[in-house]
């Protein structure tokens, strides 16, 4: 059984994305470029709604790129226990507001059994000050939470693996 990985929305986004100018952004897209080419066949794909939410909106030709990637991807529901996780995460970190759907992604992978999650929300999703966090509510609330983690630390594992 191959591991279990959650596409968190800017995947898609940088992996779709023209070439940025920002030296950082543009590192970050051909890391995922990289990923996607090279590791994501060891690993069993998910997403969300809420990522074909995300993915839909902004300029319509790169909101196009975003959906034609995420088709072919099983799409994970939403359930009652996903939105609890998610409402006790922006409580229990705490996160603003503004981070509700990022705590919901977390959620999603966390109540379906995602080995990872991965993104580039280094904000608040890949936060190491976080992650403690994140762990220990998903584990009060019952699930195992997932390994948060950058195209760029799942490339290296699956370098070792291959």
């Amino acid at each position: 059984m191959k591991p279990r990985v959650y596409l968190e929305t800017t995947i898609v986004s940088y992996l779709t994305a023209r070439p940025s100018r920002d030296l950082v952004m543009a590192a970050n897209q051909e890391i995922t470029r990289e990923w996607w080419i090279g590791c994501r066949s060891i690993f069993d794909l998910y997403v969300s709604q809420l990522v074909f939410e995300e993915a839909s909106a902004g300029d319509s030709d790169a909101a196009r790129r975003r959906i034609e990637t995420l088709r072919p991807i099983v799409r994970l529901d939403i359930t009652d226990q996903t939105t609890m996780l998610g409402k006790r995460l922006v409580a229990g970190i705490p996160l603003p507001a503004k981070a509700r759907a990022d705590a919901l992604h977390i959620a999603v992978a966390a109540t379906n059994g995602m080995n990872y999650l991965l993104t580039w929300n280094c904000t608040h999703i890949a936060n190491a000050a976080l992650r403690p966090r994140i762990e220990e509510i998903c584990r009060e609330m019952g699930c195992e939470p997932p390994v948060i983690c950058t195209p760029q630390e799942l490339l290296e594992k699956g370098e070792i693996d291959a």
